[in-house]
């Protein structure tokens, strides 16, 4: 594997009791990159993760996690990798300290007690690390996984949803964290179903129903999907939504705040479609097609989870 990268696995594939849960994807992540994984529930996003970390054997597929063959290599992936799942899986009756004490003691890591207190600092858990978990908010509790999972020292950190059900300040909070480690030379795969969260990430996958449907940068994303997005404002949005909807040219028409953006990937359709509803009653304009945009074009049209 090039020196540079701290993934790089192609085909890799996995299906249970014949449905195709991940189809040959390919996917190469550099070391100390921000990697957004981005796809509807139900996508494949968590089994792929599973197999880089090793908790599932894939049925094809071939490559390295950390220099580490991700077929036959798998116990050596674990000791160097962190894996924060969706769900919070402490123990609530537990502190902070005491849970990432048990936790040291699971991965037998030399001089634990100060382990723990250096993950207690390096995540400004010390004025609630005698705090039950149990007690703590939706974003105290992001702060104990990632200092759970960061307990050994990993060179790559795969986030499940990490912020789901955190308040916007939290969730601020933590990706400047993210941002923060990945300066030190941490490497990220974070999944996250939030737009201005794949915005933050230096490269951004997208899948659906187990295939690989677009890979790069945000502006790469979105300038491969060759949207072309109207605004509309003006009387009864909803009503103009539903005509529009059905004509041939227009891949979505999605309401944002008193706005209404109506896109297309074939712009001389796109106008045919939007030309009798030029009226005075209506306010048309061309905007930059956005993230969300580009995101919810390719769920409507590929292959659905």
């Amino acid at each position: 594997m090039p020196d540079d990268l701290a993934i790089n696995v192609k085909g890799m594939t996995k299906s249970f009791g014949g449905r195709m849960a991940v189809n040959h994807i390919d996917l190469e992540v550099a070391k100390g990159e921000i990697c957004g994984f981005l796809g509807p529930n139900g996508s494949g996003k968590t089994t792929f993760i599973r197999m880089l970390c090793g908790l599932l054997s894939a049925d094809e597929g071939a490559g390295s996690v950390l220099g580490y063959d991700v077929r036959t290599q798998s116990e050596q992936i674990k000791c160097e990798v962190g894996y924060m799942t969706q769900r919070f899986t402490f123990y609530d009756d537990l502190s902070i300290a005491e849970n990432l004490d048990f936790v040291a003691r699971m991965y037998a890591i030399d001089n634990r007690r100060k382990a723990v207190a250096q993950s207690i600092e390096q995540l400004g858990l010390q004025m609630r690390a005698d705090q039950l978990a149990g007690e703590l908010s939706g974003g105290w509790k992001q702060r104990l996984a990632l200092a759970a999972c960061m307990l050994h020292r990993p060179k790559l950190l795969l986030l499940d949803e990490p912020t789901a059900g955190v308040d916007p300040r939290a969730r601020r909070d933590f990706w400047e964290e993210i941002h923060r480690l990945a300066g030190q030379g941490l490497t990220f795969l974070i999944t996250t179903h939030y737009m201005d969260e794949a915005e933050r990430c230096h490269r951004l996958t997208f899948i659906s129903g187990g295939n690989l449907l677009t890979h790069g940068t945000a502006a790469e994303v979105i300038e491969s999907s060759n949207l072309t997005t109207w605004s509309v404002s003006g009387p009864s949005l909803f009503e103009l939504a539903e005509l529009l909807r059905p004509r041939p040219g227009v891949a979505q028409a999605v309401s944002f705040g008193r706005e209404l953006h109506v896109s297309g990937d074939d712009n001389a359709l796109l106008e045919l479609a939007i030309a009798p509803f030029r009226t005075e009653s209506y306010v048309w304009r061309q905007v930059s097609s956005s993230l969300e945009d580009v995101f919810i074009h390719l769920m409507n049209g590929k292959v659905s989870s």
